[in-house]
């Protein structure tokens, strides 16, 4: 497990080191385009697995998740 650490502990350094790039990108316009893509498309393909009854929840993560990617509340 020893190599499983280092590359855990290197990406918690990096992530550390980075983490106001890191914010700026996520919260980017461009990030918002791909998520609201991205967002869409596994929604929709969510809807088609789920039973209709959980059609609102599935709406309601996809909004949760949108509000913490990109530039729109």
């Amino acid at each position: 497990m020893g190599a499983l650490d280092d590359i855990t502990k290197k990406a918690q350094d990096f992530v550390e080191e980075n983490k106001d790039a890191i914010n700026d990108a996520l919260n980017s316009e461009q990030a918002e385009d791909i998520s609201d893509k991205l967002l869409e498309g596994v929604t929709d393909a969510a809807k088609k697995v789920v039973p209709e009854e959980h059609h609102d929840k599935v709406d309601d993560v996809a909004a949760h998740i949108d509000k913490a990617v990109g530039t729109e509340p």
